[in-house]
């Protein structure tokens, strides 16, 4: 199979879940009930067993298994990348980490670049949808001119956190 056909199917691939993500709120939303509250976590180097809610025998999450226990529980996912930043801006976007501008390394202070703005993430889908959305925690993917990058430009009401890692110290020398 060439490039172009990965690439292709990997387009139609972020749209479908993109698209079945939208309609699932859509669907819900409409039900005449208010739509469902919601808290998406992404933590660095979290591997799929180490919660107590996948199953690990001695890790100690009881707060999480709670949540997990009350809530929907994904059981089939997958990282797009190994690094931050781009498997961040996929999570957001709902897109392959080289489709949304941000790869292959991470951002640092320093850095140039950011989540394009005109990616659309999935704050921004649930804006007109009545969601209220916060980030909070690592940013890490971008900060910019005047701070144009930072997740409230990109579709978040509040923001509280880091933009990039509370450990990392500006030695970077390229660009992102």
């Amino acid at each position: 199979m060439t490039n172009f056909c990965l690439l292709q199917q990997s387009v139609r691939m972020g749209h479908f879940l993109s698209l079945t993500t939208l309609l699932y709120l859509l669907v819900t939303s409409c039900s005449g009930s208010p739509p469902s509250n919601f808290i998406l976590l992404f933590a660095d180097d979290l591997g799929f067993g180490d919660l107590g809610c996948y199953g690990h025998p001695t890790s100690l999450t009881p707060n999480l298994d709670r949540l997990a226990a009350d809530g929907l529980r994904f059981t089939d996912f997958y990282c797009t990348s190994p690094v931050c930043s781009p498997s961040r801006a996929s999570l957001l976007t709902g897109r392959y980490q080289t489709r949304s501008g941000v790869y292959p390394g991470v951002f640092y202070p320093g850095s140039r670049g950011g989540l394009p703005l005109n990616e659309t993430t999935i704050a921004e889908m649930l804006k007109p949808l009545g969601y209220v959305t916060a980030a909070m925690g690592k940013w890490h993917l971008g900060v910019g001119e005047n701070g144009m990058y930072l997740p409230t430009q990109q579709g978040f009401d509040h923001y509280l956190g880091v933009p990039y890692s509370h450990d990392m110290v500006s030695v970077f020398t390229g660009s992102c």
